[in-house]
C-alpha cells in the first residue's frame, strides 16, 4: 500500500491529488520552483521539496530533480498530475526504476500514445478512424487550412492554424518553440484541419485485470488557442449512433495497447457526424471533475487503487444528470487574450458546496477546484488558470443556469479574468442550445467581448489591456480608441476631456434602472465615491463635526465631507467630484454628489437615493428597488460587486500627472514575460507593417511583438532570454511618412 505521494506538478491539480489522497490516509509531497515557495500546494502538503529556478525547463520538467525529490522526501509513490512530464515515457520509466510506484499507465503504453504521430498509426491499425499526416514539404494550396500539432503533450500548446502557405514555415517554427518549452520536445507534425467540428473525448479507466470501463465522453469544443474554455458530460445534441462509435473506439483503443489506469480518447466529430481520432491522454485530464460529477467517482482514488494492484468492479457507474466546468484565467479577451499577472486579493464564489470532491448523494451543486487564493501572485511562468468552477444539476438547462449564476456573483479582485466571457458564453443562445464546434468563440467573439491584442506602439498607460465589464463597458469588439455609449471619454483620450457620465446611453436620466450597459458600471462609480467618502469619515478626515445628521451606516458622521485630493480641497458648500476609470471599458466616470441632511444629491443619477454607505458596504434605493454593494479597495483599484454589477475601478486624481515620453514608434511589452526568439531584422532594416521583431513568452503562450507600420528599425533592445516588464521599450520603429 502507497503510505507516501509526490505529485510532480503544481497549482491546481496538486491540490487536487492531496485532497484524494488526504481522504485515503496517505502522506503527500509537493515540490516547487521558486516563483512558488509559497504557493497554495506548498502550504497543503505535509512536506515540499525544492527545485531550484523558475522556468519550467529547469524545474517542472526535470525528470532526475523530481525522482531525487521523491526519493529524498521518502515518498514511495509519484503522480504526474497533468501538463509538464505527465506523457513522459522517459519519466515515467525513471520513477519505476528508482523503485516508486508510478500512478499512471505503463511506461510502454505511454511511450506508445506519447507520440501523437505514431499514436495514429497504432489507432489506424486498430480499426479507428484518423486524420492522415501531411509533408510540409509537399502541401499546397488545396490542402488549406492546415493545422501544426506539437507530437508531445496537450493542452492547446505547440498548435497552430494555418490558412495562408507562405505562413507555414513561421508557424511550425513556432510551433516547435512553444513545445519544446511546454513539454521539452519540440517535435510537430501537419494535418488537416477540420473546419466546423466538434471537440469530444471519452474518459475511459482500466485496470491490470483486463477490466476497461467507458465513463462516457465529454464536449470540449469552447476553445481559445486550441486550448479547452468550457467542457461539460455528456455531450449535448450527440447522435446516439455517433455516441456507440466513439466509446466502442475508445475501448479498441485501450485495449490495443493494454492500457491501465485514467486515460483519455480525444475525437474530432465532423459536420457530417464522422468521428476521427485525435489523440490518447495517457493521464488525468484537466476536466476529469465534470465526468466525476455525473458518475459519483473519484477518478484520483482510482488511479491509485490500480497501481497498488485493486481489481475494478465489473460494470462501470452509469451517468445522471448533467456537468459543465468552466475555466477561470487570468487573462483578457478584450485584448487578444493576454495574460494578466499579479497580486490576486480575493477569489470568492458564493453557494459552493465542494472542492475538489463531489459529495455523495447529490444530484446537484457546484464545485470548485481552484489552484490560488487571495494574496497569492500570479506569474509569468506559467498557465494562467486560476480555478475550475463546475456545476452539475439532472439537466442541462438547470447546470449552465447553476454555473453562469455563480461565476455572475463570484468576487474577483486582482488581475483581470475571463469571468464575463465565461458568462455571456453560457448564456449565448447558440451555446443554450448545444450549436456547439471549435471555432464558437472566434465566430461569435465581438458578441462576447473578445478584441485584438494590444497595440505595442501604445502609451504605455494603455497596455495593460482589460476586459470588458461584467454589465458592458466598451462595445465588444470596438476599438480601444473607439468613444463609448455613454458619452464619457473615449479610452485613451486625454484625461483632462472626460465628461460626466449620464446613466443612459445619449445623456438621458434613467439612472440605475439597468437600462443600458453602461448604467451600471457608472452607477458602481457613484458606490465607490460613496464607500470613499465613509472611509474617510471613520477616518476623522471630514469637515462636519461629531454628531451631525446623515444618512450613514452607524450615524454619527457628517452629512458634508471635506476631502483633499493633492492641492484641490473641497467644502461643504460645493458638489464633491470622485474621477474613476473603468478597468474594462477604460471610460471615465466622473461622479459629483452631495450629502447633505436631505440625503445624496447627485444630479447624474436622478432617481438614487442613499440608504447606507459605509467602507464596505453601499446600499442605494434605485428608483424605489434596494440595492447593496460590497466595495474593496486596494490602494488605487476598486472593486464593486452585487448581484447586479461586478466591476473593478481605478482611482484617477483629480488632476493629471504627466504622462511618460518616449520616442516615437516605440514597441512596448504588452506583458511581462521572457524574450524567447528575435525575429531575422536588425537595427537599420526597413520593416513591413507586421512584420514579427521578436517574441514573448508568458503564461507557457508565445506572443508576438510585431512592427506597427512600415518603416525602419531603428532600434532593438531586446535579447534572447531577457526577462521583461510591462510597457519595456523593446524595439524602435521609424514609420515611413511619404513616398
Amino acid at each position: 500500500m502507497i503510505g507516501r505521494l509526490l505529485v510532480a506538478n503544481r497549482g491546481e491539480i496538486a491540490r487536487r491529488v492531496f485532497r484524494t489522497c488526504r481522504g485515503l490516509g496517505i502522506a503527500t509531497v509537493a515540490v516547487h520552483s521558486d516563483a512558488d515557495a509559497r504557493a497554495l500546494h506548498v502550504r497543503e502538503a505535509d512536506a515540499a521539496v525544492r527545485l531550484p529556478g523558475n522556468a519550467p525547463a529547469d524545474t517542472y520538467l526535470r525528470a532526475d530533480l523530481l525522482v531525487a525529490a521523491a526519493l529524498a522526501a521518502g515518498a514511495d509513490a509519484v503522480h504526474p498530475g497533468y501538463g509538464f512530464l505527465s506523457e513522459s515515457a522517459e519519466f515515467a520509466r525513471a520513477v519505476q526504476d528508482a523503485g516508486l510506484v508510478w500512478i499512471g499507465p505503463r511506461p510502454d503504453a505511454v511511450a506508445a500514445m506519447g507520440s501523437k504521430t505514431r499514436a495514429k498509426e497504432l489507432m489506424s491499425d486498430a480499426g479507428v478512424p484518423v486524420f492522415g499526416a501531411l509533408d510540409p514539404a509537399r502541401v499546397g494550396a488545396g490542402d488549406l487550412p492546415l493545422l501544426v500539432k506539437a507530437a508531445a503533450g496537450g493542452g492547446g500548446r505547440g498548435m497552430r492554424i494555418v490558412r495562408e502557405l507562405d505562413r507555414l514555415p513561421e508557424e511550425l517554427a513556432a510551433a516547435a518553440q512553444e513545445a519544446r518549452s511546454a513539454f521539452g520536445d519540440g517535435e510537430v507534425f501537419l494535418e488537416p484541419y477540420a473546419e466546423g467540428a466538434r471537440h469530444v473525448e471519452v474518459q475511459v479507466l482500466a485496470d491490470t485485470h483486463g477490466t476497461v470501463w467507458v465513463l462516457g465522453e465529454r464536449d470540449c469544443s469552447l476553445q481559445r488557442r486550441h486550448q479547452k474554455v468550457i467542457e461539460e458530460a455528456p455531450a449535448p445534441a450527440l447522435p446516439q449512433e455517433v455516441r456507440t462509435a466513439l466509446h466502442a473506439a475508445a475501448e479498441r483503443a485501450a485495449r490495443s495497447i493494454g492500457y491501465t489506469g485514467a486515460g483519455t480518447v480525444e475525437f474530432l466529430v465532423a459536420r457530417d457526424g464522422r468521428p476521427y481520432f485525435l489523440e490518447m491522454n495517457t493521464r488525468l485530464q484537466v476536466e476529469h471533475p465534470v465526468t466525476e460529477c455525473v458518475t459519483g467517482l473519484d477518478l484520483v482514488a482510482w488511479q491509485i487503487r490500480v497501481a497498488e494492484g485493486a481489481a475494478l468492479p465489473p460494470n462501470p457507474p452509469q451517468p445522471r444528470g448533467h456537468a459543465v466546468e468552466a475555466r477561470l484565467y487570468a487573462e483578457d479577451p478584450a485584448h487578444g487574450w493576454q495574460p494578466q499577472p499579479g497580486l490576486l486579493h480575493l477569489l470568492e464564489l458564493p453557494g459552493v458546496d465542494a472542492e475538489f470532491a463531489v459529495p455523495p448523494g447529490r444530484d446537484a451543486g457546484l464545485r470548485l477546484d481552484a489552484g490560488v487564493t487571495g494574496g497569492d501572485t500570479i506569474g509569468v511562468h506559467y498557465d494562467p488558470m486560476l480555478a475550475k468552477v463546475v456545476a452539475w444539476a439532472p439537466t442541462r438547462a438547470e447546470a449552465v443556469r447553476r454555473l453562469a449564476h455563480a461565476l455572475e456573483r463570484a468576487r474577483l479582485h486582482g488581475p483581470r479574468t475571463n469571468r464575463d466571457l465565461l458568462v455571456r458564453t453560457l448564456r449565448h443562445p447558440e451555446f443554450t442550445a448545444a450549436r456547439l464546434d471549435t471555432a464558437f468563440l472566434a465566430r461569435h467573439g465581438a458578441e462576447l467581448g473578445v478584441g485584438q491584442p494590444a497595440d505595442p506602439a501604445a502609451p504605455a498607460g494603455g497596455l495593460a489591456g482589460s476586459s470588458t465589464e461584467a454589465s458592458g463597458g466598451q462595445a465588444a469588439g470596438a476599438p480601444a480608441g473607439g468613444s463609448q455609449a455613454s458619452g464619457a471619454q473615449a479610452a485613451g483620450a486625454p484625461a483632462g476631456g472626460s465628461q460626466a457620465s449620464g446613466l443612459q446611453a445619449g445623456g438621458g436620466n434613467g439612472a440605475g434602472t439597468g437600462s443600458g450597459p453602461n448604467d451600471r458600471v457608472a452607477l458602481a462609480a457613484l458606490v465607490a465615491a460613496l464607500a470613499d467618502a465613509a472611509a474617510r469619515t471613520a477616518a476623522g478626515t471630514t469637515a462636519a463635526g461629531p454628531g451631525a445628521a446623515g444618512p450613514w451606516a452607524g450615524g454619527g458622521a457628517g452629512a458634508g465631507v471635506a476631502v483633499r485630493l493633492g492641492g484641490w480641497r473641497n467644502v461643504p458648500s460645493q458638489p464633491q467630484l470622485k474621477r474613476f476609470r473603468a478597468d474594462g471599458s477604460g471610460t471615465v466616470h466622473e461622479v459629483r454628489y452631495r450629502l447633505t441632511r436631505e440625503g445624496l444629491t447627485a444630479p447624474d443619477f436622478a432617481g438614487v437615493a442613499l440608504v447606507s454607505a459605509a467602507p464596505g458596504r453601499v446600499v442605494l434605493d434605485v428608483a424605489g428597488v434596494r440595492q447593496a454593494f460590497e466595495v474593496a479597495a486596494y490602494a488605487e483599484r476598486v472593486f464593486v460587486d452585487s448581484p447586479f454589477v461586478c466591476t473593478s475601478l481605478t482611482a484617477l486624481p483629480r488632476f493629471t500627472e504627466p504622462g511618460e515620453h518616449s520616442a516615437p514608434g516605440s514597441l512596448r511589452a504588452p506583458m511581462p514575460g521572457t524574450v524567447v526568439r528575435i525575429g531575422e531584422f536588425s537595427p537599420g532594416d526597413r520593416v513591413q507593417a507586421g512584420s514579427p521583431l521578436l517574441w514573448l513568452e508568458a503564461m507557457k503562450m508565445e506572443h508576438v511583438v510585431a512592427a506597427p507600420a512600415a518603416g525602419t528599425l531603428t532600434e532593438l533592445t531586446a535579447e534572447v532570454g531577457r526577462q521583461v516588464e510591462l510597457g519595456a521599450v523593446l524595439a524602435v520603429v521609424k514609420e515611413e511618412t511619404g513616398p
